[in-house]
């Protein structure tokens, strides 16, 4: 048994077929990994409680901070402002109709020297960084004092608002 190829001729021995050639050919492709903009708020104290008597300045200090944990992959940074939800906290005793001003309590985070009131009406920065966060994220602490105004007696309460926006 013989077999023609393009004008030559192949022959076979009896009983076996011829090997085919192996071919190959190559070609490549490009990897993207495409990576958005991130911040993340976390770790924010829940709850925190200044006790005092009226006229008596009192302030969490050292060993009762908010502290709350920001990170980002934004390299122009990030900045974290506070905001009382309502003008005043409120009593938690039914039929007490007396109020703390939030404007009496005060904080001081990274971003200020001295304790500045708080407002309702317009958030207040208390952390800046021109920067991208550690990649665990930046653990940053407020301080809060308030001077005890004349009211009843009662844990008197609001919700304050942290933000945490890119630069």
């Amino acid at each position: 048994m013989s077999l023609a190829l393009a004008g030559a001729t192949v022959a076979a021995l009896p009983g076996q077929v011829p090997q085919a050639r192996a071919d190959s050919d190559t070609g490549s492709t490009v990897a993207n990994v495409q990576v958005g903009l991130s911040i993340t708020l976390s770790d924010l104290t829940a709850a925190f409680t200044l006790a005092g008597n009226p006229g008596q300045t009192v302030a969490s200090g050292t060993g009762l901070p908010v502290t709350m944990r920001v990170t980002t992959n934004n390299f122009a940074g990030y900045s974290v402002t506070v905001q009382p939800q309502a003008a005043n906290l409120v009593g938690a005793i039914a039929g007490n109709t007396d109020v703390v001003p939030v404007t009496l309590l005060q904080v001081r985070g990274p971003a200020q020297v001295a304790f500045t009131a708080l407002s309702s009406a317009t958030p207040l920065e208390v952390a800046r960084k021109t920067a991208a966060s550690d990649p665990a994220g930046d653990l940053i602490s407020n301080d809060f004092q308030i001077t005890v105004p004349f009211v009843r007696p009662d844990t008197y309460s609001g919700t304050l608002n942290y933000v945490a926006t890119t630069l």
